[in-house]
């Protein structure tokens, strides 16, 4: 296994590159359902009126929709990749969050900051899970809801060739085709195997201390909505 540095310069290299498809291909290979988990996602954490951090936020897309849902919200879009927060800014029509490039293991927020934390598709691409998880509890505020989307490896069954399929020929041949970056979406299918099953997630959101942790699955299994909240 690649050390964790490794992993990290690859990751946000990688986003980097395809930052400029990366919404294209994330609603072809979807085929627009994406918008709608994120919607879900973002609900899961109920109205928020105060501070909302989405981490690992890319071009912003659940950042935009917690300013959607919860107006009165103080929204924070942070990343490492400049290149996808560089598109986010770029989106017309829309009222930017405060953006802030960060790492998801060492944040730059204090204790406590925000009432609520969402994130999409980032806990499989952190190099340290557990710590990833411990920052984000240690700038929750007591009380505070948290909700991800991510995906999960194909679960046992009679569908899970076709599943298999489509994250082993599909979406690579999408990448190659849309975002001329077979890589980075092979890349997709790889980190998506090797994640934890939801219920193998839930147990890790509970040890790094979430509460009334649940998930829902969707497409097929491979996407989860995890949610939680820090003990007030």
């Amino acid at each position: 296994m690649n050390p964790p540095d490794d992993k990290a310069r690859f990751v946000r290299r990688m986003f980097d590159r395809i930052a400029g498809r990366y919404d294209l291909l994330n609603r072809v290979m979807t085929l627009g359902q994406d918008l709608s988990w994120r919607r879900q996602t973002v609900a899961a954490l109920g109205l928020v009126n105060g501070r909302v951090l989405d981490l690992g936020t890319g071009t912003g897309d659940l950042a935009f929709e917690v300013q959607c849902q919860s107006p009165a919200a103080s929204v924070v879009a942070a990343d490492f990749s400049a290149a996808m927060m560089g598109v986010g800014r770029r989106r017309p029509g829309q009222a930017q969050p405060a953006w802030v490039l960060a790492d998801a293991q060492r944040l730059p927020f204090a204790d406590g900051s925000f009432h609520a934390i969402v994130s999409g598709f980032l806990l499989r691409n952190v190099s340290d899970l557990e710590t990833a998880l411990a920052e984000q509890v240690r700038v929750l505020a007591p009380g505070g809801r948290w909700a991800s989307l991510e995906t999960s490896p194909p679960a046992p069954g009679v569908l899970r060739p076709l599943v298999e399929l489509h994250l082993r020929l599909v979406i690579p041949t999408l990448g190659r085709w849309l975002a001329d970056d077979p890589a980075a979406y092979h890349y997709l299918q790889a980190s998506t195997e090797a994640f934890l099953p939801p219920e193998a997630l839930a147990e890790r959101l509970r040890r790094a201390g979430l509460t009334q942790v649940g998930f829902a699955r969707k497409m097929m299994g491979t996407i989860a909505i995890h949610q939680g909240q820090r003990p007030g």
